[in-house]
């Protein structure tokens, strides 16, 4: 008998995952959808365009953390600029549960539960020849970038110079981390990534 190729059964994997995450959570993400509307009216989503696989442009889900701003769907953001979250999202982004609505990204095959985490494309733009090799997989809701970097937000609200750190400090070992993944990743590298992300999350 024939084993599944493993592109095959990574996305059956997240397939299955995902969908009982979505089923499960249901209860919560009504919750937090109410949370959201009665602290700060408007949408309870937030999407953004992002770089996916072969550089294909899709939209990424998120509980909305941040007061709305005119052109952040398409990419536009400062980076380390937080003063348009609001005070539910300052919750949400320090739990990362804003970033559960993914699951439906990882359902409808935009994004993989792990691999490389997806840019705007602005940021794609600066190191091209890298995102290439990056692009050859799904993006992913964790990685080992996602961990490592689980406070990102902070290091760059803390800068002088934000974009600066962003562009020629942090992306770039963020992409060393990308192409180690998919220079060496496997289903149980996925598994303990699955759970890493979890336990950093929770404590």
């Amino acid at each position: 008998m024939r084993a599944f190729p493993p592109s095959l059964g990574k996305r059956l994997f997240d397939c299955i995952v995902s969908l009982i995450g979505l089923v499960l959570l249901g209860p919560l993400f009504l919750v937090l959808a109410i949370i959201i509307k009665v602290f700060d009216p408007g949408p309870v989503f937030f999407r953004q365009a992002r770089v996916g696989q072969k550089g294909r442009r899709f939209y990424i889900y998120k509980f909305r953390s941040m007061r709305v701003f005119p052109g952040a769907e398409e990419g536009s953001f400062e980076a380390g600029c937080l003063t348009r979250v609001t005070t539910v999202g300052r919750i949400l982004r320090k739990s990362k549960v804003d970033e559960l609505p993914q699951l439906y990204n990882v359902l409808k095959g935009d994004m993989s539960l792990v691999g490389p985490r997806p840019e705007v494309s602005k940021w794609v733009a600066v190191y091209p020849d890298r995102w290439e090799k990056v692009l050859s997989v799904p993006p992913g809701i964790t990685d080992c970038a996602s961990v490592d970097y689980r406070n990102e937000e902070e290091l760059l609200a803390s800068s002088g110079d934000p974009e600066h750190l962003y562009r020629d400090e942090i992306l770039p070992r963020k992409l060393s981390l990308y192409e180690a993944y998919v220079d060496h990743h496997s289903f149980l590298g996925d598994l303990k990534l699955i759970l890493e992300t979890i336990r950093v999350c929770l404590f």
